[in-house]
C-alpha cells in the first residue's frame, strides 16, 4: 500500500472524527436541523467547486431521482440531524463510538430487508458489539443507566439510517459516478434540510457569519461532507473495500482525541472499554463479506 493511501486514510479519519467536535461548537448558535442543512449545503458547494475545473459531468436528466431521494434523506439529512440532536444530550466522544455501530446495524438491516445471509462471524461480532454498548451505558445499581437514553436513541437511529442507506445505495447506484451520487444525494438533502430548518425556526445571519461558526461549517460541510466523499472513494478505488472501511475503526479514536483536546471532555474507563469492544465486534463481523447481495446484484 502506497504512502498516499495511508495519508488519505488518516486524513479521512481526522476529518470525520472532527465532525463531532464541529457539531458541538455549532449547537451553541444553531438548532440540530439547521446544522444538518448547513452541513449539506457546504458539502454540496464543495462538490460543485470540485466539478468546475474537472472533466466530470452530471447527467442531470438521467439520474434516478427516486432512489436519490431515499438515500438523500437516509444518508444525509436524517442521520446528520439526529447526530446533532444526540449531541445536545451526550458527549461528542460517546456519539462517535455509537456511530461505530453502523456496520453492525448494516448486518441486521441486510439480513432483514435485503435477504442477507450473515455468517457465524457476524453473529459473534454482533454479540461483542452489544456487550460494548452495555459497558458504554455504564449500568450500575445506583443509576441503572447513566447515559441519557434519548441521546442514545437519536445516535443509534442515525447509525441505523446509515446501515439502511448503504444497502439501498448498492442496489440502485451501480451505474453512477461518485460525483453524480454525491451531487444527487446532497442536493436532495439540501432541499429537505432547508424545509426542516424553516419548520424549526431557521437561523440568524449574524450567527452564520461569525468566524468561529463559519470555520466550523467549512470543517463540517466542505471537508466532512464534500472532500471526505472524495477521500473515501479514492481509498475504495485505489486500495480496496477492506482498506476503505478501516476508517470506521479510526473515527471514534480521532473523535475522542478531538473531544479531549478541544472540548476538555473526560475519557472514562467505560468509554474506552466500550470503544474497544464495539470496534472488535465490528472487526469480527467484517472478517468476511458482511452481507451476501441479492442474486440480481451479482449478475
Amino acid at each position: 500500500m502506497t504512502r498516499s493511501l495511508y495519508f488519505s486514510l488518516a486524513l479521512l479519519s481526522l476529518i470525520w472524527g472532527g465532525s463531532f467536535f464541529f457539531i458541538k461548537i455549532l449547537l451553541q448558535d444553531f438548532n440540530p436541523w439547521s446544522i444538518a442543512f448547513l452541513r449539506i449545503f457546504f458539502g454540496l458547494l464543495a462538490i460543485l467547486i470540485l466539478l468546475v475545473p474537472g472533466s466530470q459531468k452530471i447527467r442531470f436528466k438521467e439520474l434516478p431521482w427516486l432512489p436519490l431521494i431515499v438515500v438523500g434523506l437516509f444518508n444525509t439529512v436524517v442521520p446528520w440531524g439526529l447526530i446533532a440532536l444526540s449531541e445536545t444530550r451526550i458527549t461528542s466522544s460517546m456519539a462517535s463510538i455509537l456511530n461505530a455501530t453502523t456496520p453492525l446495524w448494516a448486518t441486521v438491516i441486510g439480513m432483514l430487508l435485503f435477504q442477507g445471509k450473515p455468517t457465524r462471524n457476524h453473529w459473534i461480532g454482533l454479540g461483542i458489539g452489544f456487550l460494548g454498548l452495555i459497558v458504554l451505558l455504564d449500568i450500575n445499581p445506583a443509576t441503572i443507566v447513566s447515559v441519557d437514553l434519548l441521546g442514545l436513541f437519536f445516535m443509534l437511529t442515525a447509525s441505523l439510517s446509515y446501515g439502511f442507506s448503504s444497502h439501498y445505495s448498492k442496489r440502485h447506484f451501480s451505474g453512477l459516478s461518485v460525483y453524480e451520487i454525491s451531487f444527487g444525494t446532497l442536493l436532495v438533502g439540501a432541499v429537505a434540510g432547508g424545509m426542516l430548518t424553516l419548520l424549526f425556526g431557521g437561523f440568524s445571519a449574524e450567527a452564520l457569519f461569525s468566524w468561529s461558526n463559519l470555520l466550523a461549517l467549512i470543517g463540517l460541510g466542505a471537508f466532512g461532507s464534500g472532500i471526505a466523499f472524495i477521500l473515501f472513494f479514492h481509498l475504495l478505488q485505489k486500495g480496496s473495500p477492506e482498506l476503505a472501511t478501516m476508517v470506521t475503526y479510526l473515527v471514534p479514536a480521532t473523535a475522542i482525541l478531538w473531544g479531549y483536546v478541544l472540548l476538555n471532555e473526560s475519557v472514562t474507563w467505560n468509554l474506552l472499554i466500550g470503544l474497544v469492544l464495539i470496534l472488535f465486534g465490528v472487526y469480527v463481523s467484517n472478517q468476511r463479506r458482511a452481507i451476501l447481495t441479492r442474486k440480481h446484484l451479482q449478475s
